[in-house]
């Protein structure tokens, strides 16, 4: 099937080319009749359709085949060859309708043959001439918007790094200095200042890293939960039962602490109906179950948009985890299954 541009292209450029055609073969013929203008051009547009039509195939057949830019010279050099033998059979295919009504106009020796096809081959190499540059512009457009967007993404993720890199080493190092500020006899603020470090530190280390450890993560998670318990106190009730199996499983980095900040983003947590977490994994270490009271706040402290637990399970995907990150509510909770993963081959020195 032909594109809209290509199908254009024909509709207008056959017409066009069959009346340059006869008006080239018309010069110094001032006196022929517009009738016989007319029949030359019927003529002329039935010999251009058939040309333009099965060289076009004979072009985009090797397109198909020969497609890469690296091809080009290839392609060019079996499309000149074969023009000239398709130009050669359409002369012949074309010329025999017109030799059974007019035999004296249309003859069908060797000489006015070979004469036809080079009249014929000057048009066809113009077209697919025509053809090769309009390719060769849709491939330089195509390659000039990828680079754009290539160009983009790689601005976008050095500012993402940079961002990254930044903040939590600027904040570590505040911490640090603030800690060494903070009076050493008040203890629950150094033992604060000392987790909000440790998380940073976290983040850092595990910067640039595809997976961890689960018992690193479950350690970070921990730490994590040490600070919200100097805000929550008994209101927040943890509890983690993973078995030892588990722990040399590999997880994505800050993949549970994003569950179980969402659950404290999103549910409340008060005296009245304090927020049960609980994480767990049994022998088969095959999935981490994040698992919360389900008590969704009337105003939370941000609106979930589930763009992080989207983030998650396209990051388990991309993983080639054996399993999708599954969530459902059940019992009054909001269940999450994470798919623990294998740890990596060592690399080799």
């Amino acid at each position: 099937m032909l594109r809209r541009h290509d199908r254009r292209f024909v509709l207008l450029g056959i017409p066009l080319l069959s009346a340059l055609i006869t008006a080239f073969s018309l010069v110094g013929q001032p006196d022929k009749s517009w009738p016989d203008v007319l029949v030359s051009w019927l003529i002329s547009l039935y010999f251009t359709t058939g040309y333009w039509l099965s060289n076009f195939q004979l072009w985009r057949g090797l397109l198909g085949r020969f497609p890469g830019p690296e091809q080009t010279p290839r392609r060019l050099w079996v499309l000149a060859g074969l023009a000239l033998l398709v130009t050669a059979a359409a002369t012949l295919v074309l010329t025999l309708p017109l030799h059974w009504l007019r035999p004296d106009y249309f003859p069908l020796t060797p000489a006015a043959l070979w004469q036809g096809t080079r009249f014929s081959l000057v048009p066809t190499v113009g077209v697919l001439t025509l053809y090769e540059a309009m390719y060769f512009f849709e491939q330089w457009k195509a390659n000039l918007h990828r680079a754009d967007h290539l160009a983009r993404a790689s601005t976008q993720a050095q500012l993402d790094a940079l961002q990254g890199q930044l903040d939590p080493h600027f904040l570590f190092n505040t911490l640090n200095t603030l800690s060494a500020l903070i009076e050493p006899e008040n203890e629950p603020a150094q033992q604060f200042v000392e987790h909000l470090a440790d998380v940073y530190r976290y983040v850092l280390l595990a910067q640039g890293r595809a997976t961890v450890p689960l018992v690193e993560e479950l350690e970070f998670v921990e730490t994590y939960l040490g600070l919200h318990k100097a805000r929550f106190r008994n209101n927040l009730v943890v509890e983690m039962t993973v078995a030892p199996a588990a722990l040399a499983r590999h997880v994505a980095p800050l993949s549970v602490q994003l569950l179980v900040e969402n659950a404290l983003k999103h549910n409340v947590a008060s005296r009245e109906h304090p927020l049960h977490l609980r994480l767990s994994a049994d022998e088969t270490a095959a999935v981490l179950r994040v698992e919360n009271t389900l008590r969704p706040r009337p105003a939370g402290l941000a609106p979930g948009t589930g763009t992080g637990l989207a983030n998650v399970r396209r990051r388990y995907a991309l993983l080639g985890a054996a399993q999708p990150v599954e969530t459902r509510v059940a019992d009054g909770k909001f269940v999450v299954d994470l798919p623990l993963l294998p740890a990596p081959a060592p690399r080799l020195p």
